[in-house]
């Protein structure tokens, strides 16, 4: 009976972040700026990956889908968010708001798949590296990488389902910078157990599995780097794991706080800025860790400038 009495929402108001016109100025100078480095640090390590022959190998396969992958799930958030910061209407239709919650969670769990198929790609080479030619074939990694955007997609259509049979005839207001389903899933007014169940189910069964072999994959690679007697050889086989290592550090450790933390656990200016680190920051430090660590990709953009 409710449920037929209820004017559902067309249109949800995100909060964003200060209200201070001072605070505003400066957070979307710092946004805008992140988004153009974002833009260019993506956009360029998939051309150079594409230009240099150098970076025909699986490890820069997995890198260039990473790219791509950040340059998307960036690119649904951050424009939002800086209009917001200079519009008095910081609105988004439902439609809208279903669109963001599908691309992002479908690009948000491709991209935990694809670091996790990034560790298993560092263990094979470090562990098993005279096979490494054969496990970690073009026809292998392709169907890792495909198998990365099933799950994504198959998560992306979970939470929008969820999203679908949600009721919103209260608040309309998002305490966020763009459309998430958990809290989506707190303004509703119908019943969320299925929500609920769809959100924790998907975070456990994909998120954790995911990092599982991340873990798995490391342990392995620091017991195989430990055992070799030269320092020089420890340093090498380390340096091409510190870049996936620090990537991995970060969006895990943010996103699982995120969506596995208690639903008691609630401070929403702690929950904006760790999203603000796996929506906003992530996708930009990615090509500059990459970049700035890797002598491959120093050594092949080198190259490529004195062309």
């Amino acid at each position: 009976m409710a449920k037929s009495n209820c004017t559902q929402a067309t249109e949800f108001s995100l909060t964003g972040f200060a209200e201070d016109p001072m605070a505003q100025a400066t957070l979307f100078l710092m946004f805008l700026l992140t988004y153009l480095v974002t833009i260019l640090g993506n956009l360029g390590m998939i051309m150079l990956i594409r230009a240099s022959p150098r970076l025909r190998c699986p490890m820069y396969y997995f890198l260039g889908n990473l790219a791509f992958i950040d340059l998307c799930s960036s690119t649904i958030i951050t424009p939002k968010m800086l209009v917001d910061f200079i519009s008095e209407n910081k609105g988004i239709a439902y439609a809208g708001c279903v669109a963001q919650v599908f691309i992002f969670d479908l690009f948000g769990m491709t991209e935990c798949f694809l670091l996790a198929m990034m560790a298993y790609d560092r263990y094979v080479a470090i562990c098993h590296p005279l096979v490494y030619p054969l496990v970690m074939s073009p026809k292998r990694c392709f169907q890792l990488v495909t198998g990365s955007y099933l799950v994504g997609l198959a998560n992306g259509l979970g939470q929008t389902i969820s999203m679908s049979n949600l009721s919103f005839c209260g608040s309309s207001v998002i305490d966020l910078f763009f459309c998430d389903i958990s809290p989506l899933i707190s303004l509703s007014t119908s019943d969320t157990t299925l929500s609920h169940i769809i959100l924790r189910t998907s975070a456990s069964l994909f998120g954790v599995s995911s990092s599982l072999v991340v873990l798995v994959s490391y342990v392995a690679i620091i017991s195989a780097i430990l055992s070799i007697s030269s320092a020089e050889g420890k340093r090498k086989a380390f340096s091409t794991c510190a870049s996936h290592l620090t990537t991995v550090s970060i969006f895990y450790g943010t996103s699982l706080f995120m969506y596995l933390k208690p639903s008691s656990d609630s401070s929403r200016e702690r929950d904006k800025w760790a999203a603000v680190l796996y929506t906003v920051v992530t996708p930009m430090l990615n090509p500059l860790i990459y970049s700035l660590r890797n002598q491959e990709v120093k050594e092949a953009l080198r190259r490529l400038t004195k062309l």
